[in-house]
């Protein structure tokens, strides 16, 4: 019985190519062909380290067409690898299709761990690490990315973003209007690159600092928040109490907007209560 290959899902740099560890390289050099969302961008990483493995074409437009054939071509034998632009495959990244694909498939996949941004950047951020929620992309649409801030205005947990560089501006003033200007947030930019830059302190300050400092808007961003207070409790009951009363006279829907605008609890929690 032919045994299959393995796919390897292997971390790559997010700037400085110090960061590549050796099994990392140890293993794009040894399989028979690498599957990367953007070929030249990882053509010149492997030209960089010396390795000539055959590059496949594997991104969000395509990875659903081209997935079996890959699984076909593990099952048949070929151990692959699958690498993003920088950083995790599959998170903010593709490759979650193929890797459900082979495993399915009964091909073993394996990670090669490295570099993520969002854990470089908790890991320097200061704010609470013991729990965490990472939310990727905010909506590029500013009424969806409103909307979905707000319904994490309760979120106990710290919370982690991905931003990019023409959006962090609104994305801020979004996030000032959501958590309020007083919540401690920290802004992660250009990690392990040249200008790198770690900003901390309230959501207002991060936005005025941004919205002064032309640089501050250049390059890849991490955006983390910490986490809803004590009060944030306080504030869902405040918004019971207010939907209870204005439910008696308004539709459900509006009672709810209306008690969240006035008690500054997330709509959802509210809408529906008993």
């Amino acid at each position: 019985m032919q045994r299959s290959g393995t796919l390897f899902v292997v971390a790559t740099p997010i700037g400085n190519l110090g960061d590549f560890s050796a099994r990392g390289r140890e293993v794009l050099a040894s399989v028979a062909a690498i599957c990367a969302e953007d070929t030249r961008r990882s053509g010149q990483l492997l030209a960089h380290f010396g390795i000539s493995t055959p590059l496949l074409a594997l991104h969000e437009h395509n990875e659903d067409a081209i997935a079996q054939k890959i699984v076909a071509r593990l099952l048949a034998g070929d151990s692959l690898a699958l690498v993003s632009d920088a950083g995790t495959p599959l998170v903010s990244d593709p490759g979650f299709r193929l890797v459900r694909a082979a495993r399915e498939a009964g091909v073993p996949v394996s990670p090669v761990p490295g570099a993520s941004a969002l854990v470089a950047a908790l890991s320097v951020a200061g704010l609470p690490s013991d729990r965490f929620i990472f939310e990727g992309f905010l909506p590029a649409k500013s009424k969806a990315r409103r909307e979905h801030l707000q319904s994490l205005v309760s979120e106990p947990r710290t919370l982690i973003f991905y931003e990019s560089s023409h959006r962090i501006e609104e994305a801020l003033d979004d996030a000032v209007a959501a958590f309020g200007a007083d919540r401690p947030a920290v802004m992660a930019r250009e990690l392990t690159k040249l200008f790198e830059t770690v900003l901390d302190g309230t959501l207002a300050q991060l936005s005025e600092r941004v919205r002064a400092d032309p640089d501050q808007r250049k390059g890849e961003f991490v955006l983390l928040v910490q986490g809803a207070g004590e009060d944030a409790d306080a504030k869902v009951a405040e918004g019971l109490r207010l939907y209870a009363k204005l439910k008696e006279h308004l539709p459900p829907s509006t009672a709810a907007k209306v008690a969240a605008e006035l008690s500054g609890a997330p709509r959802k929690s509210l809408y529906g209560a008993q």
